[in-house]
């Protein structure tokens, strides 16, 4: 079973560090994302999905691959392409793996014009490395599927950074 994370964080661009730093993580055997998705909430107020997996692209390709193959059998492998591509393609974006894009959009619309949502979709986790390499990262945790106890764990790592600031500025 997996768990959801959606973390608030001020702009895309810290949302597209974290992601990338969590994905370096998987490769660590750190943490197993499922899914790892930047909603962004433009100035305009329409919500916009940056997701790693695109579903269109993966069933063009196999279903050119597959295109190619039957063509073959009838002598017209690059109208077999074209077709296969075609409806590869239309698959591909009927299909919706990963955290439901209608439930990220609804989410993502309720962030402040500007910020950015980070969804995750995570399988497995060693939640005390984790939080360790987050922390002082900065966010907010807005939505968690996790126990209470792993969620003050993530949510302390991620004020590190911001109580680390407001005890230097009390400081001055």
């Amino acid at each position: 079973m997996a768990d959801l994370l959606v973390i608030e964080y001020p702009s895309e661009t810290k949302a597209e560090e974290i992601r990338q730093k969590l994905l370096t993580m998987q490769q660590e055997f750190l943490i197993e994302l499922g899914d790892a998705v930047i909603v962004t909430k433009c100035p305009e107020g329409h919500v916009r999905l940056n997701q790693l997996y695109h579903p269109a692209k993966a069933g063009a390709v196999s279903g050119m691959l597959w295109g190619t193959l039957v063509g073959l059998l009838f002598m017209m492998p690059l109208a077999g392409a074209a077709i296969g591509a075609a409806s590869g393609a239309l698959g591909g974006s009927m299909t919706d793996v990963g955290i439901n894009d209608k439930f990220m959009k609804e989410v993502g619309a309720t962030l402040q014009s500007g910020n950015a949502a980070l969804f995750l979709l995570i399988r497995k986790m060693t939640t005390d490395k984790v939080a360790a390499m987050l922390s002082g990262t900065g966010g907010t945790i807005m939505r968690s599927s996790f126990d209470e106890t792993k969620e003050h764990i993530l949510q302390a790592a991620f004020n590190d950074l911001q109580q680390s600031a407001a005890q230097a500025t009390a400081a001055r």
